[in-house]
């Protein structure tokens, strides 16, 4: 709980308060009870459409990288935007 409260505290210092969403770990309503923050639980549902999304994003972003690959450091990104 104290590990889920500093993760949460320093999210709320860089985003600000609101509500947090969670996947039912027994941590996290205990730590947004201290921190005076709404807490919801995602369903199983909810929990398998978010992941897919995650993973939609993420073979997207893989795809463009096969495209556009920037091997080489400190280049600049100008063959990106062209």
């Amino acid at each position: 709980m104290f590990v889920a409260e500093r993760f949460i505290s320093g999210l709320v210092k860089i985003h600000g308060i609101h509500p947090v969403s969670t996947d039912g770990g027994t941590w996290y309503p205990m730590a947004c009870r201290f921190l005076n923050l709404d807490h919801h639980i995602h369903s199983s549902l909810e929990k398998s459409l978010i992941e897919r999304k995650m993973q939609y994003i993420k073979d997207r972003t893989e795809s463009f990288d096969d495209y556009f690959p920037c091997g080489i450091k400190n280049r600049k990104l100008k063959h990106v935007r062209n």
